[in-house]
C-alpha cells in the first residue's frame, strides 16, 4: 500500500487473488467505486475496497447476476434479508431450469428408445413442446369445454382438477403422454367448436353452476371408490352424483330420474382421449375426474 494508504489497480488485483481485467470490469459497471486517481490518471483505491471486491465475487460464485449483485451492495447495511430473497428466487431460477433439463433428458430416451419407425412421429411431438411445457393449451380448452358465465372461482378450482401440472422429473412415457396432450388441446378437434353441445346445458334447466359444485363432490367420493378397488354400485357417491343434475334441473331425486339421467349421459370420445393421457400422467395413485365419472354413470346405469 502507498504512503497516502491507497492501492493501484494491479494491488488491488493481487491482493484479492483476481486479475486487472476482473478489477477494471466491476469498476466500469460501478460496483466498485474508486477513491480517486494518482496524478498520473490512474485507477486508486482504499483498504474497504478489498473487502468490497471479495464480497462481489462471493456472489457472483452463486451466479447472480450483475444487476442483483449492485442491488445487494446497495443494501449493504442489511444485507442479510437482502442476500435471503436474492438466493431464493436464485432457487427458483434454478429449479426452472433444472425441470427444463430434466424434460430434455426424458424427451431424448423417448426418442432413443423407441423402434426406428416411430421416431420422427415423436420428435415432432416432443418439439412442438417447451421446456417445461406450457399448460395453457389445456386450459384453454377446458374453458371452452365449460359452460359460459360460470362463477370464476368455481372455473379455478375445474381448471385446478383437471389440467396436469407437468411433473418436475418426468419418464419417457410421462412426457409422451403430455405432448399428446398438448397436441390433442391445440389441434383442430379441440380449436373447431364446443366440444359439449350448448343442448348439454340447457338440459341443466339453466343452472350449470350448482350441477358442478355438487359434481366435484361426488368425483371425490368415486375416487375414494376407485382407489379401494371396489366395482360401481349405489352408495354415497351415486346419490351425490344424481344429486347435483336433480339439483340442476331444479326436481328430485326419483326412480324415474335415475333412469332419465342414464339415458342422458353419455361419453365423449374427445373427453375419454384427454382423460386417459391425463391419467398416464398421474398414475393410479389419483384417479382422474374422467375415471370417476365413467364409475358413476356405470353405477347409475346398473
Amino acid at each position: 500500500m502507498s504512503p497516502d494508504g491507497m492501492w493501484s489497480i494491479g494491488e488491488l488485483a493481487a491482493h484479492a487473488g483476481v486479475t486487472v481485467k476482473t478489477v477494471r470490469f466491476y469498476s466500469d459497471r460501478g460496483l466498485l467505486p474508486e477513491a480517486g486517481r494518482s496524478t498520473g490518471g490512474h485507477r486508486r483505491y482504499g483498504p474497504e475496497a478489498l473487502d468490497r471486491l471479495r464480497l462481489i465475487r462471493s456472489l457472483r460464485t452463486l451466479d447472480l447476476p450483475l444487476p442483483d449483485v449492485g442491488r445487494l451492495l446497495d443494501r449493504e447495511d442489511a444485507l442479510a434479508d437482502a442476500l435471503e430473497d436474492a438466493v431464493a428466487g436464485r432457487l427458483r431460477d434454478l429449479g426452472t431450469q433444472l425441470s427444463a433439463l430434466r424434460w430434455r433428458e426424458a424427451a431424448l430416451h423417448a426418442l432413443r428408445d423407441c423402434a426406428a419407425a416411430e421416431r420422427a412421429d415423436r420428435l415432432r411431438l416432443v418439439g412442438a413442446l417447451s421446456t417445461p411445457p406450457s399448460t395453457a393449451p389445456m386450459r384453454r380448452f377446458w374453458r371452452r369445454w365449460l359452460p359460459p358465465r360460470l362463477p370464476a372461482h368455481l372455473v379455478g378450482r375445474i381448471l385446478e382438477l383437471s389440467v396436469p401440472e407437468p411433473p418436475a422429473d418426468p419418464t419417457p412415457d410421462q412426457v409422451l403422454a403430455f405432448a399428446r396432450l398438448h397436441a390433442f388441446t391445440t389441434g383442430s378437434c379441440a380449436d373447431s367448436v364446443r366440444p359439449r353441445p350448448e343442448e348439454y346445458w340447457s338440459s341443466a334447466g339453466g343452472r350449470p353452476a350448482v350441477l358442478y359444485e355438487g359434481l366435484g363432490e361426488a368425483y371425490d367420493l368415486a375416487a375414494a371408490e376407485l382407489l379401494a378397488g371396489r366395482e360401481p354400485r349405489e352408495g354415497d357417491a351415486l346419490d351425490c352424483f344424481v344429486s347435483a343434475y336433480a339439483l340442476a334441473y331444479g326436481t328430485r331425486d326419483t326412480p324415474a330420474f335415475r333412469r332419465l339421467l342414464a339415458g342422458l349421459l353419455a361419453a365423449d370420445p374427445r373427453a375419454d382421449l384427454y382423460w386417459q393421457l391425463t391419467a398416464e400422467l398421474w398414475g393410479p395413485a389419483r384417479p382422474t375426474p374422467g375415471a370417476a365419472d365413467d364409475w358413476l354413470r356405470t353405477a347409475l346405469s346398473a
